[in-house]
Protein backbone atom coordinates (compact mmCIF):
# COMPACT_ATOMS: atom_id res chain seq x y z
CA UNK A 1 0.00 0.00 0.00
CA UNK A 2 1.45 3.45 -0.99
CA UNK A 3 0.59 6.70 0.81
CA UNK A 4 0.16 10.25 0.13
CA UNK A 5 2.24 12.04 3.15
CA UNK A 6 -0.71 13.65 4.65
CA UNK A 7 -1.91 9.68 5.16
CA UNK A 8 1.75 8.78 6.42
CA UNK A 9 2.09 11.22 8.64
CA UNK A 10 -1.19 10.78 10.38
CA UNK A 11 0.04 7.49 10.85
CA UNK A 12 2.87 8.11 12.22
CA UNK A 13 1.25 10.50 14.89
CA UNK A 14 2.08 13.83 13.37
CA UNK A 15 0.99 16.72 10.79
CA UNK A 16 2.15 16.45 7.25
CA UNK A 17 3.63 20.20 7.38
CA UNK A 18 5.82 18.59 10.63
CA UNK A 19 6.24 15.51 8.63
CA UNK A 20 7.92 17.42 5.68
CA UNK A 21 9.72 19.97 7.26
CA UNK A 22 11.65 17.00 9.34
CA UNK A 23 11.97 15.18 6.37
CA UNK A 24 13.86 17.98 4.71
CA UNK A 25 15.74 18.43 7.74
CA UNK A 26 16.80 15.38 7.26
CA UNK A 27 17.68 15.57 3.68
CA UNK A 28 14.75 12.83 2.40
CA UNK A 29 13.33 15.68 0.57
CA UNK A 30 14.52 18.56 -1.47
CA UNK A 31 12.76 21.70 -2.26
CA UNK A 32 10.11 20.58 -4.53
CA UNK A 33 8.80 17.70 -1.91
CA UNK A 34 10.21 15.37 -3.53
CA UNK A 35 12.41 12.64 -2.91
CA UNK A 36 16.15 14.15 -2.74
CA UNK A 37 17.18 10.54 -3.62
CA UNK A 38 15.08 8.86 -5.51
CA UNK A 39 17.02 5.74 -6.71
CA UNK A 40 18.47 5.17 -3.13
CA UNK A 41 15.02 5.69 -1.49
CA UNK A 42 13.26 4.21 -3.74
CA UNK A 43 11.67 1.16 -1.83
CA UNK A 44 10.47 3.71 0.57
CA UNK A 45 9.59 6.69 -1.66
CA UNK A 46 8.29 6.96 -4.76
CA UNK A 47 6.70 9.65 -7.08
CA UNK A 48 3.62 9.72 -8.36
CA UNK A 49 3.50 12.04 -11.55
CA UNK A 50 -0.45 12.96 -13.01
CA UNK A 51 -1.00 15.08 -16.20
CA UNK A 52 -4.23 16.30 -17.07
CA UNK A 53 -5.58 19.05 -19.65
CA UNK A 54 -6.81 22.40 -18.83
CA UNK A 55 -8.91 24.27 -21.79
CA UNK A 56 -6.54 27.59 -21.30
CA UNK A 57 -3.19 26.78 -20.25
CA UNK A 58 -3.14 23.20 -22.14
CA UNK A 59 -1.51 20.28 -20.48
CA UNK A 60 -0.49 20.71 -16.66
CA UNK A 61 1.47 17.93 -15.15
CA UNK A 62 2.47 17.44 -11.38
CA UNK A 63 4.80 15.15 -8.98
CA UNK A 64 3.91 14.29 -5.71
CA UNK A 65 5.80 12.19 -2.82
CA UNK A 66 4.42 8.71 -2.03
CA UNK A 67 5.61 6.59 0.76
CA UNK A 68 5.32 2.66 1.01
CA UNK A 69 4.41 0.36 3.18
CA UNK A 70 7.82 -0.45 4.03
CA UNK A 71 9.05 3.42 4.32
CA UNK A 72 6.70 4.24 7.05
CA UNK A 73 9.18 2.45 9.82
CA UNK A 74 12.36 3.27 7.60
CA UNK A 75 10.55 6.93 8.04
CA UNK A 76 10.33 5.95 11.75
CA UNK A 77 13.63 5.45 12.25
CA UNK A 78 15.21 7.98 10.27
CA UNK A 79 12.97 10.98 12.03
CA UNK A 80 13.24 9.90 15.50
CA UNK A 81 9.50 8.71 15.51
CA UNK A 82 8.01 6.28 17.38
CA UNK A 83 6.83 3.19 14.86
CA UNK A 84 3.28 2.54 14.31
CA UNK A 85 1.82 -0.54 15.50
CA UNK A 86 1.59 -3.42 12.90
CA UNK A 87 -2.33 -3.83 12.04
CA UNK A 88 -3.01 -7.77 13.41
CA UNK A 89 -2.72 -10.50 10.16
CA UNK A 90 -5.74 -12.83 9.97
CA UNK A 91 -6.04 -13.91 6.57
CA UNK A 92 -5.59 -17.90 8.60
CA UNK A 93 -8.48 -17.05 10.18
CA UNK A 94 -11.05 -20.11 9.04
Amino acid sequence: MIRDLQKAARQLGTTRPKLIAAMKEAGLLNAQNLPAHPLRDRFYLQVKRGSWYHETLGMQYSESTRVTQAGINWLADKLGLERPPVPEDNRGVA
